[in-house]
C-alpha cells in the first residue's frame, strides 16, 4: 500500500492534520497510540521499562507514569536513549503489522520521531507539518502547562526544523487558520490518490 509518513515537531499540529486526513477516509496508523499500547500494564514493554528504571516509573494504578518519565528522560539523554531502545522497535513492529492489515488507496503513518529514528525506509513519501520554534513553545506552554525550561528541553531533544524539512517530500505550514489547513490537506489528498493509483 502507498504509505505517507506524517511527522513534525512537538506541538506543530500533527494531530489536527491527522484528523483532517481521517475525515477524508484515509487509514491512519499512529505511532503515539501504538507507543501507549506497547507499554500498557501487563505488557513485556512495561516490564522492561520497570526493569531498566525501577518501580518509581509506575503510577498508583500500575501504568507508566508518563509525566514523571517525561521529566526524567528530557533531563537525561542516556535515559531517553535507553527508553527509546525499549519502545521504538516494538512500535515499528506493531506499525508494520497494522500496515499489513490496512485497506484503502493509501495510508498515513503518523511518526513524530521519524527523523530521529530514521528507520522507516518502507514509507513512500514524507509529509512534514511545519511551524517555527516560538509557535511550538507557545503551544506547548498552553497545552501542557509546563515550564518554559521543560518546553525548551523537549524541543532540544528532537530533530531540528531544518532536519525535518530536509527529508520532506511535502510540507504543510500550520501557522494559519483551519480553512488554509483544509485546503492544503485537500490538495495533498488528491495528489496522494493519484500517486497511489
Amino acid at each position: 500500500m502507498f504509505t505517507v509518513a506524517l511527522t513534525g515537531g512537538i506541538a506543530s499540529g500533527k494531530s489536527t492534520v491527522e484528523r483532517r486526513f481521517a475525515l477524508r477516509g484515509v487509514g491512519i496508523i499512529d505511532a503515539d497510540v501504538i507507543a501507549h499500547e506497547v507499554v500498557a500494564p501487563g505488557t513485556p514493554g512495561l516490564a522492561e521499562i520497570v526493569e531498566a528504571f525501577g518501580e518509581g516509573v509506575l503510577a498508583a494504578d500500575g501504568s507508566l507514569d508518563r509525566k514523571a518519565m517525561r521529566k526524567r528522560v528530557f533531563a537525561d539523554a542516556e535515559a531517553r536513549r535507553r527508553l527509546e531502545r525499549i519502545v521504538h522497535p516494538r512500535v515499528r513492529h506493531a506499525m508494520q503489522e497494522a500496515l499489513s492489515n490496512m485497506r484503502g488507496t493509501y495510508c498515513l503513518v503518523v511518526v513524530p520521531l521519524f527523523v530521529e529514528t530514521g528507520e522507516y525506509g518502507w514509507v513512500d513519501r514524507v509529509l512534514v507539518v511545519d511551524v517555527d520554534r516560538s509557535t511550538q513553545i507557545a503551544r506547548l506552554l498552553k497545552r501542557d502547562g509546563i515550564t518554559p525550561e521543560l518546553a525548551e528541553a523537549m524541543l532540544d531533544a528532537q530533530a531540528t526544523r531544518e532536519q525535518r524539512l530536509a527529508v520532506a517530500d511535502d510540507v504543510i505550514d500550520n501557522t494559519s487558520d483551519l480553512e488554509a489547513l483544509d485546503a492544503a490537506v485537500d490538495a495533498l489528498h488528491e495528489r496522494y490518490l493519484v500517486l497511489a493509483d
